[in-house]
């Protein structure tokens, strides 16, 4: 923004000023307004030049006065143009306070983004799961590495982010990053939170992403279709680790549970729900939300062929569950003795839930995202598949009706 500064140096006398030397004042003016700071010399007034706003004379007391205050008014002047390059509102005071050294401290991105992690390093555990800290971690790093690319610099003032910073982001995030459009604006999401703490302590003024509008796009999520599921239940293995991997993901098929979920599922989180039947009342982890599932006679089966196993006994745990690297690395073996061509992971057995088991055989959406644990129904909306025999399935139904009326 560009304002108008004048400065001046004048001698202020006080009211009871007789006669002898006079402090020296240095007066900032900005769009009219004025400030003014000592600038510790004195000078009697019948050798001061009031037009000049310096010392008259020749002699080497009177040029070393004079240098001296050339110095601080070409301080003064190149504080008003830092302030001015890094979008400092400049006004008479701040610029004064500036010139004495009397300024808040400059908030920088890099700063309050190494911050942000430090704290959230430390709840780990308790508020933030560690693949939440892993993120902000590479979205840092990120951030770090586009600064240096873009600009050859280490950090800036939090007063730098714009919206131009965020486009030039996101462009090197595709660009020489290489991300995928999803995992480009996450990391522009997880720079958000650094820029709302920001706006909330008021070091930041204007929210850069007020017209800033990235949009995810729709992420194919495979599935496993009835004829797979049942494929998979009645298959057989040698291997008996096998056969528990399998176990366990057709026991979140029918309950819809996460990996980090049913890795810490107890047997006391088997209740007796109200209609009598078997429940599972258990928390999720990653949304601290409560999930109640009645327990599926698929389900109940895998319960109890493991209730006297030594793990399930040892741990008090429901099932014995392995970790997560094993599993997948297990699931990918049991899809090809299952002849199921499909990347099979563990996250499947939930998207398997949410759509073949529940939406596809009618459950309402509301149901199936309580059971899930969601806290808004648009997070169930990205599991809701319906498949192409439901469609034909309903598709049937109208022809009758349509052939009576």
């Amino acid at each position: 923004m560009r304002t108008n500064i004048n400065l001046l140096f004048y001698l202020k006398k006080r009211n009871t000023y007789t006669s002898g030397p006079v402090a020296i004042y240095l007066r900032f003016t900005v769009d009219g307004r004025r400030a003014e700071a000592s600038t510790g010399k004195v000078c009697d007034p019948v050798r001061w030049n009031t037009q000049a706003g310096r010392a008259i004379g020749t002699k080497e007391d009177i040029r070393t006065l004079n240098a001296y205050l050339d110095t601080l008014h070409s301080q003064a002047q190149e504080f008003h143009r830092w302030m001015t390059a890094n979008d400092e509102m400049v006004t008479a005071e701040s610029l004064k306070n500036r010139f004495i050294g009397k300024v808040d401290k400059v908030r920088t991105l890099i700063t309050v983004f190494e911050d942000h992690n430090q704290k959230m390093k430390s709840l780990v555990g308790q508020e933030f799961e560690k693949s939440t800290l892993q993120r902000y971690e590479t979205a840092l790093m990120h951030t770090k590495d586009f600064m240096q690319w873009q600009h050859n610099v280490s950090d800036i003032p939090i007063t730098k982010i714009n919206f131009a910073f965020l486009n030039d982001f996101e462009y090197y995030l595709r660009s020489v990053r290489k991300c995928a459009n999803n995992s480009a604006i996450k990391y522009i999401k997880n720079l958000g939170k650094i820029v709302r703490i920001c706006l909330g302590n008021g070091w930041l003024t204007v929210d850069p992403y007020l017209n800033y509008k990235p949009k995810t796009k729709a992420v194919h999520r495979d599935v496993l279709t009835k004829e797979e599921l049942d494929r998979l239940i009645k298959k057989k293995f040698d291997i008996e680790r096998l056969n528990v991997v399998r176990d366990v993901f057709v026991f979140c098929c029918y309950t819809g549970l996460a990996y980090v979920d049913v890795h810490k599922l107890k047997r006391s989180e088997l209740v007796k729900g109200i209609d009598g039947d078997l429940w599972i009342y258990t928390s999720r982890k990653k949304t601290d939300t409560l999930s109640r599932i009645p327990v599926l006679p698929a389900a109940l089966s895998v319960i109890e062929s493991y209730n006297d196993h030594p793990q399930c006994i040892a741990e008090d745990s429901l099932l014995p569950v392995m970790s997560n690297q094993k599993m997948n690395a297990y699931l990918k073996e049991i899809a090809d003795l299952c002849n199921i061509k499909k990347l099979l992971t563990f996250h499947i057995a939930r998207h398997t839930f949410a759509t073949t088991v529940t939406l596809n055989n009618g459950v309402p959406i509301e149901s199936v995202a309580k059971m899930m644990g969601h806290t808004s129904i648009k997070t169930t909306q990205i599991y809701a598949k319906v498949m192409d025999h439901k469609i034909s399935s309903d598709m049937q139904l109208l022809r009758g009706k349509l052939a009576f009326s």
